[in-house]
């Protein structure tokens, strides 16, 4: 339902972006290094599929793209700055887990279990892949290739399909390609331990590459069970249209409730969507999701336990990412890339299967773990520094000119954050200016206690998610809004990522373990 603040907001955006257009907003658009009239044209022009967009495109840049504020850029998110958690790393990874007072700045969510984050991490994956634009130079965003389809299609696990890719499937074409890690399964992996899937990243660690082979097992087994129930079409083209919805389904059902929150998911789906309108031209990337959507970087634990008994019958404890293990041949850490017997996942550790294994995330906050400022080289597109994730993220705001969060607050009509004092020792105290991914987790720690998002991070990842399954004629939501899930699950008419790895067999049931 459209409340009355609601419709005021819109209407505030509307004539916001009026007066952009007749001159308010000229010099502003310079600063960005985009003409007014390019503006103009960008707003009238559909935005291609295949390239990144813009959900405000009326609004300025946060910051100019000079040296000073990319100095500054690079003292928010540098090691010790205000975003770094300071967890003590000496003390190591398994007490960094039993002991929350060594990272008491850093607290957990009791709301979320570990896997939050790395399914948070493999959707990401699945709908953007920005390979071209460059780090902190200013770059129109149409002029950027997405090098994933803007749906949630898992096109990172199905490729191009088996005529395009085949070396992701088996001979019969309906299988995708699995292999063995040593005890359990691994993704299919050249050589020299190169990853065959559809998209590299989701081989950066040892989770997330650990959820594209739950995946890989999910499809290879409703395949099966196709067969064996005597399914006489295209079984191929049905196993991934299952699969695909089910997955929808979890985004829709679990993910989202729990990052933005029950209530916001519920009026996008019954009012509809106020920002991310990219009718009549296809669903496409916008750039200020494409940042806001980092807050999973806030979710990630400095360290983690990966399994039970895969450490000579013990569990496996590792850092997230340790430059002491660069080098190591079955690394330390878990960090992608690297085929050993006890490199696999229990996910008891990271979804709840009942039996008191899980593990929670961290809140969302303006602080991310430790080892996220010291990622290794291989991790990072191009394998040139900076090394802080913080740093990357503030600096592609730059690359985008993306607006400032509160500029976005205001003309969603929601409560705006002033925090100036956070970004007043980094010489860019500029008046209700701040990077939209900062404010974002500010808007969240501040407003939600740090268990989600607060309302302007929560609509515009709400509105996106929602709105590119809606644009999608091949969805469950734009074909068949009142599906259910058919696949076996411990509770009819519902899916939950634990029924999903059980029917892939690499539940801890399945595992023995």
């Amino acid at each position: 339902m459209h409340t009355p603040a609601r419709r005021q907001a819109r209407a505030r955006a509307q004539l916001t972006r009026r007066l952009f257009l007749t001159g308010v907003g000229a010099s502003a658009a310079a600063a960005a290094g985009i003409g007014a009239l390019g503006l103009a044209e960008a707003q009238t022009q559909p935005t291609p599929a295949d390239r990144f967009g813009r959900m405000f495109p009326s609004l300025p840049p946060y910051v100019p793209a000079d040296e000073r504020c990319r100095q500054a850029m690079l003292s928010i998110g540098a090691v010790g700055g205000i975003m770094d958690a300071d967890d003590d790393l000496a003390a190591g990874p398994i007490q960094l887990i039993l002991d929350p007072a060594l990272s008491a700045g850093n607290p957990d969510n009791p709301n979320h279990t570990a896997g939050i984050t790395f399914l948070g991490q493999f959707l990401d994956h699945d709908m953007t892949f920005d390979q071209t634009s460059p780090l902190g130079t200013p770059t129109r965003p149409e002029d950027s290739p997405n090098d994933r389809t803007p749906a949630l299609d898992l096109d990172t696990v199905y490729g191009g399909g088996p005529g395009v890719d085949p070396e992701l499937y088996e001979s019969d074409r309906r299988h995708l390609r699995i292999e063995s890690g040593g005890l359990f399964e691994d993704v299919p992996r050249q050589g020299n331990g190169t990853a065959i899937i559809g998209d590299p990243r989701n081989d950066e660690n040892a989770i997330l590459s650990g959820l594209h082979a739950a995946f890989i097992l999910f499809h290879n087994r409703t395949v099966d069970r196709l067969v064996a129930t005597g399914f006489g079409g295209d079984v191929f083209a049905e196993a991934r249209r299952l699969v695909t919805w089910h997955y929808q389904w979890i985004i829709v059902h679990t993910f989202l409730p729990l990052v933005c929150g029950q209530p916001v998911v519920d009026d996008v789906l019954a009012g509809g969507r106020d920002y991310y309108r990219p009718e009549p031209g296809p669903a496409f990337m916008p750039i200020e999701f494409q940042i806001a959507y980092r807050i999973g970087h806030s979710m990630v634990r400095p360290s983690y336990r990966l399994n039970l008994q895969g450490d000579n019958g013990g569990p496996f404890f590792g850092f997230i990412f340790d430059p002491a293990a660069q080098f190591e041949a079955d690394p330390s850490d878990l960090r992608g890339g690297v085929r050993k017997p006890r490199r696999f996942v229990g996910w008891q550790t990271f979804f709840d299967f009942g039996d008191g294994q899980v593990r929670q995330n961290k809140r969302l906050d303006t602080v991310l773990s430790t080892p996220l400022f010291r990622l290794p080289l291989g991790t990072i597109p191009g394998g040139q520094p900076p090394i802080s994730l913080a740093q990357r993220n503030l600096l592609r705001h730059m690359t985008w000119s993306v607006p400032a969060g509160q500029r976005i607050a205001q003309t969603m009509g929601n409560q705006m954050l002033m925090l100036q004092d956070a970004m007043a020792p980094y010489g860019i105290a500029l008046e209700n200016q701040t990077p939209l991914w900062f404010y974002v987790l500010a808007e969240a720690e501040q407003l939600s206690d740090g268990l989600r998002l607060g309302p302007t991070g929560a609509r515009l990842v709400a509105e996106v998610f929602i709105g590119l399954m809606q644009l999608d004629p091949t969805s469950y939501l734009a074909v068949a809004p009142t599906w259910r899930p058919t696949l076996p699950s411990t509770a009819a008419g519902r899916f939950l990522m634990q029924d999903l790895l059980r029917f892939a067999g690499v539940d801890p049931a399945a595992r023995g373990q």
